[in-house]
């Protein structure tokens, strides 16, 4: 597995200052999200320099550990970009081992909804990720309730796509009935790991698909 991380706090620090309309605001996101360095070095002309040359830099802010060490060295110390960093290594010191690492700090898929880190889960089998979560700590707060939250969703066929496939086991085919010592039998099968299905009253038609 490859644990894929990010954290939608830097961006946003980075962008706390611009003066610029939510279109323009919008297309940012966009070019970070694909890595369009002559789009977004347009868009952010007349910005201020320390955070333009930053934002310049995510694009290139992809791969291993070390990311982080570049990030510290290329990105302005605001607050919220240092412990976001800062956090990303604490995760990364939970993970190591556990699954390779990556880090994408221009990834700002869901950017309007995750609140801080964000993740995908990737496999070699799979063409696309198996998950996607992090942080929205906001999204609440339209509730009534601006309280820490973190979630993921799951693509089920990715994740069956991936697994390598099981053979099949036989199952055991059974009458439908009430007497107890079919029942009995049918309970000791099942116990000891079989499958036993049982045809049911009026479907002997379709026995032919077990």
């Amino acid at each position: 597995l490859c644990v894929d991380l990010g954290d939608a706090r830097i961006v946003r620090a980075l962008l706390q200052d611009a003066a610029v309309p939510a279109s323009t605001l919008a297309r940012i996101h966009a070019a970070l999200t694909t890595k369009d360095s002559g789009e977004l070095a347009a868009l952010t002309h007349g910005m201020p320099a320390a955070d333009r040359a930053a934002l310049l830099a995510l694009p290139g802010l992809y791969g291993d550990i070390q990311v982080l060490d570049e990030a510290e060295r290329l990105l302005p110390a605001k607050p919220a970009v240092r412990q976001a960093i800062s956090e990303l290594r604490q995760l990364a010191r939970h993970l190591d081992g556990r699954a390779r690492l990556s880090f994408d700090l221009a990834d700002l898929r869901g950017y309007a909804y995750y609140s801080g880190m964000r993740f995908a889960i990737y496999a070699e089998q799979a063409g696309d990720a198996l998950a996607r979560g992090g942080r929205y700590d906001e999204v609440g707060a339209v509730f009534g309730r601006n309280r820490p939250a973190v979630g993921f969703s799951l693509d089920i066929k990715q994740l069956v796509g991936s697994v390598s496939a099981r053979p099949l086991r036989a199952a055991i085919r059974a009458p439908w009935g009430e007497g107890e010592s079919l029942r009995a039998a049918i309970a000791a099968l099942r116990t000891a790991g079989e499958t036993v299905v049982c045809v049911l009253p009026g479907h002997e038609s379709e026995v032919d698909e077990f």
